[in-house]
């Protein structure tokens, strides 16, 4: 990603991480003096998630996702690091779904087994996985948000 994009990153995880912090009693003062939330400026626009399979959703556009907070998890189901990761974007979702937050799976496979529809089914089952999941096996959408592959994948 681009120094631009993660800093962008940085800045809508601050922001939200910092909302999810307020205490119940600065929430319920601001309900009572009808404090207006601030708007924030748009940054720029979130790249096309397709077209593509999806699972456990219908295809998302970028349209569905306006005015909401995403996050965009690109995992590939053997990679110890999503597992690690995994906890903490289920819980997220499930928690602040209601909130306006929409956590997306981009599964982006890094062996060719990983291709394989029923095996990344079988394992988002497996490991409740309830949150969309974009399938992104000719990594169209990775190249769109312009990642790039480490040292370690044999660049």
């Amino acid at each position: 990603m681009k120094a631009r994009q993660l800093g962008f990153l940085a800045v809508l995880l601050s922001v939200f991480c910092a909302s999810i912090n307020t205490s119940a009693e600065e929430a319920n003062m601001a309900q009572r003096t009808s404090i207006a939330a601030a708007e924030l400026p748009v940054e720029g626009k979130l790249p096309s998630l397709g077209p593509t399979t999806w699972l456990n959703s219908e295809p998302l556009s970028t349209a569905d996702l306006r005015g909401k907070v995403v996050l965009i998890d690109f995992w590939t189901y053997t990679c110890i690091n999503w597992r690690r990761t995994l906890p903490y974007l289920r819980a997220w979702s499930q928690k602040y779904k209601d909130s306006g937050l929409v956590v997306i799976g981009v599964h982006t496979p890094e062996f060719s087994f990983e291709k394989d529809i029923g095996n990344v089914r079988r394992v988002a089952k497996e490991q409740d996985v309830g949150y969309p999941i974009a399938m992104d096996s000719d990594y169209a959408i990775w190249n769109t948000f312009k990642n790039q592959r480490g040292a370690w994948y044999g660049r």
